[in-house]
């Protein structure tokens, strides 16, 4: 190659089946025979011309010095795709490493750039917990009533980092799930605090080079798995009738983590706040987590959207600023949902010297709870022990009669009850779709877990999600198996239990890429960008599967290193002309964990200029076929982000 520029596309052409007609039929053997000696001639002519490989490649240049002795380099990498009726992968001729090594030797290894192309240094380690839109020194610019200073307040465009985030020095892939869910390295997270803070309640343990998580939180001392038992007791866990929740204030999310188990997702959240790194200990636990806060601005969550809410001693104020805590729950809470509270008040004439509050503070606080129930029409199912049970309505009819009484709440006029991408919180009632008797479910009923995914969404069959049929649906369903099964091959890891964990969508339309998975040991964080021509996240939920909304160009309401894999499907083609396609890709850098693997579907001329990015963001890279062959304009980029750290402290 010399001095040449790096080839990042070759067009790659299959040579057609040989034919038989009636000429060659006619010919004589020995017609037949110089045939045959000229196809093998041509055919090893073209084998060496192609290092010996048998199958088409698209060629593409890598550059990078092989500084990191766990990561397989090469100078020049070609990603294969397969003839049919090879049993090799793809993979065995693609050159990328897409196994875990889980440390390199030196750790903060920097590979040598390609002198052609534009390259991003390494931040500053002091950005290794980096997270852009909650950042501690910017919050303290905005109001601190009602945690204002605690919601999403992104950078400036001047602001924005133009470098990789690193790994803190010492950084190892996470343990395989279900081990994750107990262990985690203390390298990964080196934060000791809730070990002193939260000791007592059994949240996290240290022991010598890791985290133990034995299972305990504030209001469950003997663990999360018996007081999941002890909520089951009350309202039934095991039908499937309760597949998707949302766990407010979570901690370190063992509420959602045992909950797996009953085949129940979870999305925890809590703000980055005084206790440091909750959410980052959930993620590396292999739990869904999204950093977030409930003060001004809606949930980025669609209505009808959660089977169950949870509080455990999350410290939200309910019953104040007239209840409009309550009333985003009953936004995003479905119909016949559930809402569980369990600590303060609940049973506060037991706990009162506990809480070191008084009985008229305690009682004034439940009451004031039960007040907004009521007006939201909730039912309260139960009050045992420390547990308090209540149920969202089915529909809204009685709830109308109601309101020609009382119009306290009143219902929100017309609006997007979907619309939460920083939309104000209102004091109102969202009111739920009509219906014709009482026994009707508003919105349509949801098959129970696991038919529920498979199933025709409600959203879908009511015709409320424009130009998507139950037959687009099924059709979109079948078109993620394949491709996924074409994914497998490519990335062979993709298909061994263990190797990815935490999963990201960045578009995930009616979440066929997290659907063809289902039956994997992952989750998969489904992204509806708010720039998106349909908001479909509702589908996503009423299949059983979890999202949140996201504009692409800001950064993400997570931690560093939070995912395993990120799959990208025309999001840079959706945000062409929006803004930079370095700021998306150094923000996918700031998320994927070392060794973490990438997906990106797009145009070729697109991905062309992806690939000269993420070619000086140390990711080992390569375009592949789409699935359906070599005359598709739209292409695969397969990644690696290679294992680097920040180098070791002076003072260690």
């Amino acid at each position: 190659m010399g001095s040449n520029p790096p080839t990042y596309y070759t067009p790659t052409a299959k040579h057609p089946p040989a034919t038989t007609n009636s000429f060659w039929r006619r010919s004589n053997l020995i017609t037949l025979l110089s045939v045959a000696v000229l196809c093998t001639l041509c055919y090893s002519l073209g084998l060496w011309q192609n290092g010996g490989a048998a199958i088409t490649s698209i060629a593409t240049t890598s550059n990078l010095a092989a500084t990191i002795a766990c990561i397989r380099f090469k100078n020049t990498t070609s990603v294969s795709k397969s003839l049919p009726g090879d049993s090799s992968t793809a993979a065995a001729g693609a050159g990328l490493d897409f196994a875990s090594h889980h440390s390199a030797d030196g750790g903060g290894g920097v590979a040598l750039p390609d002198p052609g192309v534009k390259t991003y240094p390494p931040c500053d380690v002091k950005y290794s917990e980096y997270t852009p839109c909650e950042d501690a020194k910017r919050s303290l610019k905005f109001d601190r009533n009602r945690l204002i200073y605690r919601e999403r307040h992104c950078p400036a465009k001047r602001e924005l980092l133009k470098c990789r985030v690193p790994a803190p020095h010492g950084y190892k892939n996470p343990f395989k799930w279900p081990a994750s869910r107990d262990l985690v390295w203390y390298a990964n997270v080196p934060h000791k605090e809730l070990t002193v803070e939260k000791a007592v309640q059994n949240w996290i343990r240290y022991e010598g080079d890791r985290f133990r998580f034995p299972g305990g939180g504030t209001m469950f001392p003997n663990g999360a798995d018996a007081y999941i038992n002890d909520i089951g007791k009350l309202i039934n866990l095991k039908d499937g009738s309760i597949r998707t929740a949302i766990d407010t204030g979570c901690g370190v999310a063992s509420w959602g983590a045992y909950l797996l188990s009953r085949n129940i997702v979870t999305m925890s959240f809590a703000p980055r706040d005084t206790h440091e790194a909750q959410v980052q200990f959930a993620l590396e636990r292999g739990v869904p987590a999204l950093i977030g806060v409930l003060a001004s601005k809606r949930l980025p969550y669609p209505s009808r959207a959660f089977d169950m809410a949870h509080c455990s001693r999350c410290l939200i104020p309910w019953g104040q600023y007239d209840g409009v805590y309550l009333m985003e729950v009953d936004r995003v809470l479905r119909p016949g949902g559930y809402w569980i509270l369990s600590g303060p008040p609940i049973r506060w004439k037991k706990y009162w010297k506990g809480w070191q509050r008084t009985k008229e503070d305690l009682n004034a606080e439940q009451t004031g709870i039960e007040n907004v129930a009521t007006a939201l029409c909730w039912k309260k199912v139960v009050e045992k022990d420390d547990i308090a049970v209540w149920q969202k309505p089915i529909n809204h009819l009685h709830c109308k009669v109601n309101r020609k009484i009382s119009k306290n709440p009143p219902f929100c006029p017309a609006m997007d009850p979907d619309k939460s991408w920083y939309t104000n919180m209102e004091t109102c009632l969202t009111p739920l779709p009509e219906v014709s008797d009482n026994q009707e479910v508003a919105g349509g009923k949801l098959a129970k877990w696991p038919e529920r995914l498979n199933a025709v969404p409600p959203r879908i069959s009511q015709g409320t999600v424009k130009g998507v049929t139950a037959e687009v649906f099924q059709k979109d369903n079948q078109l993620w198996k394949r491709r996924m099964s074409y994914y497998k091959t490519v990335n062979n890891q993709l298909g061994q239990p263990g190797r990815y964990r935490n999963l990201l969508d960045m578009n995930a339309y009616l979440g066929g890429f997290a659907a063809a998975l289902a039956e994997d040991p992952v989750w998969v964080m489904n992204v509806v960008p708010v720039e998106a021509k349909l908001n479909t996240l509702g589908v996503i939920y009423e299949l059983g599967l979890i999202g949140t909304y996201q504009n692409w160009c800001e950064a993400m309401s997570t931690y560093p290193r939070t995912y395993d894999l990120i799959h990208a499907d025309s999001v840079f083609t959706l945000y062409q002309n929006r803004c930079e396609m370095e700021d998306i890709l150094l923000e996918m850098d700031r998320i994927l964990r070392p060794e973490g693997s990438v997906i990106i579907r797009d145009d070729v001329d697109v991905l062309v200029k992806v690939k000269r990015v993420v070619d000086g963001m140390q990711w080992d890279s390569q375009i592949v076929d789409h699935e359906d062959g070599p005359l598709k304009r739209e292409k695969l980029l397969f990644a690696v982000k290679l294992y680097w750290t920040a180098p070791a402290s002076n003072s260690s």
